[in-house]
């Protein structure tokens, strides 16, 4: 049987550990997950194979449009469907920026036409990100394009008045704001994390001051007027600590941390390799620690990827040149194996929940509230826990190569994806356009 004539008719999926308990039979038909049928079109062995809800990346980069050189829409849910993605959020620092309801609903139809995974877009919180005065964040979350989340990634809403602003706007549709918690006049010319080390390497530093004080500020910003706030790329111990005070206060906050910050440390930046620099930066194992422990508590609500393709120009160059950013769709579900599972911090229940179902919820995506359960849409991730590699340029399928891991072991590898019952990936290869494409 053909790929293609795979997409149609009744799909069995056999002995999956569901959720990596016991195994169990999923069946698929017309886009949804069913009760068994007396026959199947195709059957999937699964035996040995984690079955997870299609992850959703809260925090993706697709450049598109204006910096297609980097990333395209296609490319890059290419690349998140051979992570085991079935949606991502798509961040606004585009050329338009996506900052009025024509720019989403162009990146929205984008998404439906190259058909590898649900695109949201996300919409600039203020026009052209300057942080000047807000975008039309009610034209967005009224468009076709359904815009339900609103950041300026990549820049901070430093004004306290605007940040405000735009807490009480959402309130009136339920948004949320997501923040770049990142003071721009601690960090002006800021290079790596501040420290020791920094010091050492002659680079300024990046202290975790200016991301801890910008969340203590929103925080109080967002109980203040009764709106939801997210934190994106949480990466202290300090942060942690206050996104944890401010839901003890019973706050609207929920907080995401990227794999890079579950894993890398800010030794990597010895290397002066431009493929270790991000925003915000990599830092101590002391960090890393922390925030691996305010994940599995739940201080820390999802992992998002914060994939930032960018053209090898942007990378292969001097440090105090190059610019910030890692690809990670492709790594993610593999890091986080490696950082919260193999260590015990979390089950494949918990990986759902980070990586799947919380981050829907967040952004108030439907269909990833019951997930595999029947009636439910077929978004379905199948994990081989016990695969392992040497992550290489082979395993990268948007337009850009500055992922952090290459050359790394890593374990599990993405096997079968299905996208609202249309197969993604097949025995861990990405089906042709052609065969994806509604």
């Amino acid at each position: 049987m053909t790929h293609d004539s795979a997409q149609h008719g009744v799909t069995l999926v056999r002995g999956a550990a569901l959720l990596g308990g016991g195994a169990a039979d999923l069946w698929i038909r017309d886009g949804v997950f069913v009760e068994p049928a007396d026959r199947a079109d195709l059957t999937v062995d699964a035996a040995g194979l984690v079955a997870l809800p299609g992850l959703v990346d809260l925090h993706t980069h697709l450049r598109e449009p204006g910096y297609e050189q980097s990333e395209t829409v296609l490319t890059g849910t290419r690349a998140a469907a051979s992570g085991g993605y079935t949606a991502v959020f798509a961040m606004a620092n585009t050329l338009p920026v996506q900052d009025t309801a024509g720019v989403v609903e162009q990146v929205a139809a984008l998404g439906r036409s190259a058909g590898y995974a649900t695109v949201r877009p996300i919409g600039a919180v203020t026009v052209g990100l300057k942080g000047e005065r807000l975008a039309e964040i009610g034209a967005m979350a009224s468009s076709r394009a359904r815009v339900r989340v609103f950041s300026d990634d990549g820049m901070c809403v430093a004004d306290p008045l605007l940040m405000r602003r735009a807490l009480e706007y959402v309130t009136t549709f339920d948004g949320v704001v997501a923040q770049h918690a990142q003071d721009p006049r601690l960090t002006v010319g800021a290079q790596m994390n501040e420290g020791e080390r920094s010091a050492r390497l002659g680079l300024a530093g990046w202290p975790a001051v200016a991301e801890e004080s910008i969340i203590a500020r929103d925080v109080l910003l967002a109980e203040h007027v009764g709106a939801r706030l997210h934190v994106c790329h949480v990466s202290t111990a300090g942060s942690v600590d206050v996104v944890r005070w401010a839901k003890s206060r019973g706050i609207q906050v929920t907080a995401e941390v990227t794999p890079h910050h579950l894993l890398l440390t800010e030794a990597l930046a010895e290397s002066y390799d431009p493929r270790y620099k991000v925003n915000p930066p990599l830092r101590t194992q002391e960090d890393v620690e922390a925030l691996r422990r305010g994940l599995a508590d739940g201080t820390i609500d999802i992992v998002a990827t914060d994939h930032a393709p960018h053209p090898a120009e942007a990378k292969e160059c001097a440090w105090g040149e190059a610019a910030n950013g890692m690809v990670g769709l492709e790594s993610a579900l593999a890091v986080v194996q490696q950082a919260m599972v193999a260590t015990g911090l979390l089950d494949w229940a918990d990986v759902a929940r980070v990586m799947s179902s919380r981050p829907a919820e967040i952004g108030r995506l439907d269909g990833y509230a019951d997930p595999l359960a029947v009636g439910a849409p077929a978004h379905l991730t199948l994990h081989d826990p016990a695969a392992g590699r040497t992550f290489a340029t082979t395993d990268l399928h948007g337009r850009s190569a500055n992922s952090p891991y290459l050359g790394i072991e890593l374990p599990g590898r993405v096997v079968h994806v299905w996208h609202a019952g249309r197969r993604t990936v097949a025995d861990a290869a990405l089906l042709a356009p052609e065969e994806v494409a509604p």
